[in-house]
């Protein structure tokens, strides 16, 4: 199928390392991209690396300094995947501020701040893809996430702005959110909460919990040519516990 290929293309992928980023690398890889691979686990962003013959890159996405540093470093970027996040669950009301900092430090200032430094070269070049991993969280509320959800909520208002800004320069913009996947980040909360990926599965119409590369699928292919008509979209992968 034409269209479908990212040879020559570099890629970008924050959390690169986790569960979900891991499979977006290995998809845009299979596409033919270069994948560069940025996390905080220096060592697990290199095994991923090493696996897609790509480049790693250690970043504190809630350091503003940090980000600085590697975007001087990174050089020319074709497609900026925003998939790294942290989930704090607690109550909003005995919720502390602090943790309210730190999500958004790294789910919403980093993805502004990365795509501010690297959007320009993609403008410049007349092509580029921008995809933000956020949350159906953000889209319908989830018990205990209100900061996470607020959070990766301001995704959507960046990704469409974007979209309409950088249209000219060829640059598409989309959001894509996942449901309740396995991923190390879910699990951590599941092993706090017995019985909460089971009692998910029963919600889910599919009767599954999403995996890893349910996600990524969608991700690549918003990163081809196929997709380049599809632009400032929020889409879904959540096996029909929200539908729109």
């Amino acid at each position: 199928m034409n269209g479908l290929s990212l040879t020559g293309r570099t890629a970008l992928v924050t959390g690169g390392a986790g569960g979900i980023g891991r499979a977006i690398c290995a998809d845009l890889a299979a596409l033919g991209a270069r994948v560069l691979v940025a996390d905080r686990d220096a060592a697990a962003a290199r095994a991923v690396a090493d696996e897609h013959g790509g480049a790693a890159f250690e970043v504190d996405l809630a350091d503003a300094a940090s980000i600085d540093a590697f975007t001087a470093d990174v050089g020319p970027v074709d497609v900026l995947i925003h998939n790294a996040g942290v989930s704090i669950v607690e109550p909003f009301t005995e919720s502390d501020p602090a943790n309210w900092d730190l999500m958004w430090r790294v789910n919403l200032r980093a993805p502004m701040q990365l795509t501010r430094a690297l959007l320009p070269g993609m403008t410049g070049r007349g092509w580029g893809r921008l995809v933000f991993v956020s949350s159906d969280g953000a889209r319908a509320g989830s018990g205990g996430e209100g900061a996470y959800a607020a959070t990766k909520a301001g995704l959507f208002g960046l990704a469409k702005t974007l979209a309409r800004e950088a249209a000219a320069g060829g640059v598409t913009s989309n959001v894509v959110c996942p449901g309740p996947t396995d991923t190390p980040m879910v699990r951590a909360v599941a092993e706090r909460h017995p019985g909460l990926l089971d009692k998910l599965a029963r919600q889910i119409p599919l009767r599954r919990i999403g995996r890893p590369d349910d996600v990524a699928g969608l991700v690549a292919f918003l990163c081809t040519d196929r997709a380049s008509y599809i632009t400032g979209q929020t889409l879904s992968v959540s096996g029909g516990i929200t539908m729109q």
